[in-house]
């Protein structure tokens, strides 16, 4: 397809593409490895892709250092592309549901997605000011592989997030292009999602260390469905001061230097934080808006406040009721009842805890434009401080 010939010439970059299924290299730290504490019994991969069909795909752009050149870089960004049911993403739609805790940013499509009760296709997550190319490729991707979509009809509403990367990126420079956002979505794979500095999280800040993106899951007991709630999140959000995980409040333990070099880690709330969960529970939209509202006790686990300055937005769709969207007949549908919804709940809100700690342990140092330095979690000190305090699991040998 054209995508491809323009991919082949996409030599200006370094392109590093990391998808969800490449398990290159050493296996990388998460929470768990370090002995932190979580309540709820994950699924196999402690991921999204947990939830079966969720596929995850992740475009890594990185390139050049020092003084920024607009246009040029240094480049530290990228896209990271979620799939409700794979390949049938683009024709058989998903029941969803979204919610803003503070509305400082962006998600495109939701006011359809508010209004029709469905997820029309994949979720994007990028920087701020490469949501209109990302949803532009969304649409070129989808009528690529036509014909038409489930409801008949030659439009597409894409859900495209951001959150904001210009301390490390050359945000005014562009550089996410279509063929990076059909890079993530033909590459969109299950199994392992690669967390920390990739994707659309390539650039990003979390509580004034180095973030990125993160997930993780929860399978629940039998007698409470058996189902997977998934949870991937972009976190570029919250103060340092904080910062609790496990219940202790480590970002007023664990000193670093100010990534933002005018204003203080301890004021500051300069970024946002996107997440996506996935289940395969049988849900209807109310119920999955009332699944996205959930992810606000996540984040408050961790010492979110929701500032001014903060978009924090939440999208939740269902894999279950795979014909929901067919048009041509009565569609007979399940739904767990309302009075079954707290182990739902729950699952929501400690995924979500611990998939934004997994991308702060992801998290590596990045250096970006003009020098910009940002410090990710120490992991001995953040062992050194739970431990102080009683909250540190034996680690596996």
């Amino acid at each position: 397809m054209p995508a491809a010939k323009t991919l082949a010439s996409a030599t200006a970059l370094l392109l590093l593409t990391l998808q969800a299924h490449a398990a290159e290299g050493a296996h990388k730290v998460r929470a768990r490895d370090l002995g932190i504490p979580f309540e709820g019994v994950p699924g196999k991969l402690n991921a999204i892709t947990d939830v079966e069909g969720v596929l995850v795909g992740q475009t890594t752009l990185i390139s050049g250092s020092g003084k920024l050149e607009v246009g040029k870089g240094p480049v530290r960004t990228g896209v990271t592309a979620i799939l409700p049911r794979g390949p049938d993403s683009i024709q058989k739609f998903s029941f969803a549901g979204w919610f803003a805790e503070n509305g400082n940013g962006e998600m495109t499509g939701t006011t359809w997605v508010e209004e029709s009760g469905f997820l029309e296709g994949p979720v994007m997550i990028t920087n701020t000011h490469s949501v209109g190319v990302v949803r532009d490729a969304v649409i070129a991707w989808r009528v690529a592989h036509g014909p038409a979509d489930a409801t008949g009809a030659w439009w597409s509403l894409p859900v495209v997030a951001e959150t904001y990367d210009g301390w490390l990126n050359d945000i005014n420079g562009f550089h996410v292009k279509p063929e990076h956002v059909f890079q993530a979505l033909d590459g969109a794979r299950s199994g392992p999602v690669q967390e920390g500095n990739v994707g659309g999280g390539t650039g990003m800040i979390c509580n004034g260390y180095k973030g990125g993106i993160g997930t993780s899951s929860r399978k629940l007991a039998a007698k409470d469905g058996g189902y997977t709630v998934g949870v991937l999140v972009q976190c570029n959000y919250g103060r340092r001061q904080n910062l609790r995980i496990a219940g202790i409040p480590v970002g007023a333990d664990i000193f670093g230097e100010d990534p933002w070099a005018f204003v203080p880690s301890d004021i500051a709330e300069r970024g946002s934080i996107i997440v996506v969960v996935a289940t395969d529970a049988p849900l209807l939209p109310h119920q999955l808006k009332r699944i996205a509202r959930r992810v606000t006790l996540g984040l408050g686990r961790n010492g979110s406040t929701a500032g001014n300055g903060s978009g924090d937005i939440f999208i939740a769709f269902s894999t279950a009721n795979p014909e929901a969207s067919d048009a041509e007949h009565l569609v007979s549908l399940k739904m767990v009842p309302n009075d079954l919804l707290d182990p739902l709940f729950i699952a929501t809100v400690e995924a979500t805890e611990e998939a934004v700690v997994n991308a702060l342990i992801a998290a590596e140092d990045m250096t970006g434009i003009d020098d910009h330095h940002v410090t990710a979690l120490s992991h001995t000190k953040l062992r050194e401080v739970l431990a102080r305090h009683g909250r540190l699991l034996p680690v596996k040998q």
